[in-house]
Formats: C-alpha cells, structure tokens, sequence
C-alpha cells in the first residue's frame, strides 16, 4: 500500500511539474501578445498626435477618432460599422418605418455600391433603379475608396433636391447617370391584395409594423373573398426585401409554420448561440405558400423563405437570393453613437448557412426585362378577328345563357391572368402554381405533419 501512495504522489509531482513546464510558455506567448498590442496603442497615439500637431490643416479631434474607430469596424466585414450620434438616431427611426433618402439598400463591393434592392415606391424605384447595380459617381464625384457610411453620406440630402448618380448595370455596355429627387421615404411594411383568388402579401421589409401588416391584410383579404375556403393560397412576395429585424422575420415565419425550428444563430463562443421554434398556429390554416425571392432578398427575407422551404411548407420561386446570413447587434456606445457589430451567423432549420450563397429556389424563374413599347406594338395584332365577330354569324345552341355567362367570366379571368404575365411573370408564375395546387385538391396542400417532424428539434 505505501509503494502505491508513493507512486501515486510521485505521479502527481511529475503532473504538476509536467502542467508548469506545459503553462510557463503558453503565459509567455500570453504576455507578449499583450505587450504587443500595448506597443500598437502607443503606435496610434503616436500617429493621433502627429496628426493634430503636425497635419497641414487644422483636424477634428473627434471626428478623427471617430474615422479611426469605424476603420477598425469596416475592416472586419461589409456589415459591421460606426454609427455617429445622428445616424444612430437615423437609423432607430428606419426601424419605425420612416426616413429621408432615396429609397435603396445598399452594400460595398470592389470598392462600389452595390445596390441590394430598391424600395417599392420610393424615388430610387421609380427612378429605374434595379438589385444588383452599381454606383460609381454621386454628382460626378467618384466613390471608389470611400467607406460605405462615407458614399451613403454623399447620397443623402434635404428632401426635395436632386442627385445625379451614375449606374454600372450588367446587360447594359455603358454606364449611365439616373437623376433622383430625394423624398421621405414612408414604409409600408405589407402590402395586400387578392389577384383572382390567391391572396398576394407583398412585404417590403422587416421593421416593427411587419408581422401586424402581415396578419392584418391577410385577415382582410379574406374576409372580402367571403371566407378562407374561398382562396386557394398565399403568394408571399419577398423580392427587393433588403430584410430588417431578425424578431420581425421569426414572427412571419412563425405565422405559417405550427411548429419546429424556425432559424439558429450561432457566434463564437458556443454559449452565445440560440434556437428560435415556432409556436402553435397556422395564419394560412395550411393553404399553400408560395415565396418569391431574387437577388435583391436579402437578410431576414432569407430567413423566412428558407424555415418555409425547410419545412416544406412552402414552394420558393424566383431567382437565387442575395446570401447574407450573418447578425449584426447594434451596440449602444457612449455619446449617443452606436456600433454595428457582426456577432453570430444564422442557419435554417436545416442546419445550412446561406451566407455567400443565397436561397436557391425550388423552381427558377426569371423575370423578363420589359421590352420597349415600339416592340410591343408590333408584336400586337389589331386585325386578330374570330368567329363571334362575323356578321350574320350563327348562335350556339348547345348552351344556357348562364353557362354562356360564365364561360365569359372564365375567359376574362384568363386574360387578366395574361396581361399580369406581361406585367409581373415571376408573380404570374405564383398565382399559376396555386392554381395548379387547388386543382389537385387537399393531397396536393403542403406543410403536412410527416415534413414538419422531419425538422422538429
């Protein structure tokens, strides 16, 4: 028994030795990289006071330190960023679903702005601003090595004046110059309507009136159709949605889906990640979903198609996404600012992360660019004549004239259907699935439980 206490403590001694030998290095390396960033803050205070006693003009001291700070930010990820006092307030206010500016979301890439989307009925929209773009000039002065808050400072103005921005468009050989008149821009989060007899929720971006709109005009729609067994689905519209609060795009998500993971989040220390699940309740009562999506969803908007296409409980149509899957938390900072920090990155309930990728759709469907109007004329056949139109012609005998009546309702809601395939073929492909769908009948609905249980954590 005393030789194995013995061994037993020498064991210990030779650990405990072994854990000195093994720490000593590891609190050295510690210890030198302290020392080395000591030696990098003495390095920019050198740099600040050269700055302020030696530049060839007189420099703010705060906005200098300011510029440092969101250098520092900007360096890490195209997300993360500065915020003065005033765009900190600037931006609580977008949040509440009004704001001045032009109407785009914007992002940098290779030293441009790149145009995430523009904003349904805004200047920049009716302007001809497309996803996808890029601005090289505001007013002639080029943006190329400026910071994306310094080229966004360059975009805004007072309401009511004009900017002069010059275009990068892919199909288009030359760049060209927009002129845009800046305005208030009023969100409205969720807009509702029923074309024939699928209920369309277009949802513009994910601020505090979202998921209210959204239930509103939805219950709304159907009250006027007479009742939820007198629509045949859901087409929610997600294209140019730039995205906006991550609360916002569980609850839209939640809306749909009776259970089941809706998105994860995940930073770098494992504690800090978190799962968000559905809760009981179906807004659709299992009415089939289709979601639109194209280069300009983005953020939340990708949160939501990918839980519903995750669980199968909705078709996603359109064109691939724009693949931002990373959080970014506001940070108040003292003296009003705010830092805008990327801190984790999310998944669908899947477990895959679309950063960088986007959603790919379950059908891809292109929108069409419009052709000119002098195209269109042509193509158009005022003397296309039929039988009907002949004089003397005979009557048909084979019908009532209630079946006549409805075989023309019929006819006229399948040419309403052709002219919104001119106007919006990607939301004409939609309506056409649904069609499909309610065709078929109740096998055909989606989100049934087996799909959902797949996902169900």
């Amino acid at each position: 028994m005393r030789n194995i206490v013995i061994v037993a403590l020498a064991g210990i001694v030779s650990g405990v030795i072994a854990t000195t030998q093994v720490a000593g290095p590891l609190l050295a390396q510690e210890g030198q990289r302290s020392a080395s960033v000591y030696e990098q803050l003495d390095l920019f205070g050198d740099i600040f006071e050269r700055i302020r006693a030696q530049y060839v003009e007189q420099v703010d001291e705060a906005e200098l330190i300011e510029a440092a700070i969101d250098g520092m930010l900007t360096s890490l990820d195209p997300h993360s960023s500065y915020l003065s006092p005033d765009d900190a307030a600037q931006m609580r206010v977008q949040t509440r679903g009004e704001f001045g500016g032009l109407g785009i979301e914007v992002t940098q890439e290779e030293g441009f702005v790149k145009v995430v989307s523009p904003i349904d009925g805004t200047p920049a929209d009716e302007a001809g601003i497309e996803a996808g773009d890029y601005i090289t000039h505001v007013n002639s002065e080029s943006v190329l090595g400026l910071t994306l808050d310094e080229a966004v400072d360059l975009m805004r103005g007072p309401v009511g004046s004009e900017i002069v921005i010059t275009v990068v468009r892919e199909g288009e050989q030359e760049p060209f110059e927009v002129s845009i008149i800046r305005d208030t821009i009023k969100l409205t989060a969720v807009r509702s309507r029923t074309q024939g007899e699928s209920v369309v929720l277009r949802v513009t971006t994910f601020n505090d009136q979202t998921t209210p709109n959204l239930e509103a005009g939805f219950r709304e729609q159907v009250e006027e159709a007479g009742g939820i067994d007198n629509i045949n689905g859901i087409v929610l519209d997600l294209r140019n949605n730039p995205g906006g609060l991550l609360t916002q795009a569980i609850r839209v998500s939640d809306a749909f889906l009776e259970k089941g993971e809706i998105v994860s989040t995940r930073g770098r220390a494992a504690e800090d990640g978190e799962r968000f699940n559905a809760t009981p309740g179906d807004l659709a009562q299992g009415k089939p979903i289709v979601v639109l999506i194209n280069g300009g969803s983005a953020s939340a908007s990708e949160i939501v198609a990918g839980a519903l296409q995750d669980h199968r409980r909705a078709i996603v149509v359109g064109t691939k996404s724009f693949g931002k899957g990373s959080v970014q938390t506001v940070m108040p900072l003292r003296g009003d600012g705010a830092m805008r920090l990327t801190t984790a990155r999310y998944y669908t309930p899947s477990g895959r992360s679309i950063q960088a990728l986007g959603v790919s759709p379950d059908i891809v469907v292109e929108q069409p660019r419009r052709r000119p109007a002098s195209e269109e004329d042509e193509d158009a056949n005022p003397l296309s004549r039929s039988e009907a139109d002949l004089r003397g012609r005979l009557n048909n005998d084979s019908l009532s004239e209630d079946e006549i009546r409805q075989i023309e309702e019929d006819r006229a809601k399948a040419e309403a259907a052709a002219d919104l395939r001119e106007e919006d073929y990607q939301l004409a492909y939609a309506i056409d699935i649904l069609k499909g769908l309610s065709a078929l009948g109740p096998a055909a609905s989606l989100g049934q439980p087996s799909a959902l249980n797949s996902l169900d954590r």
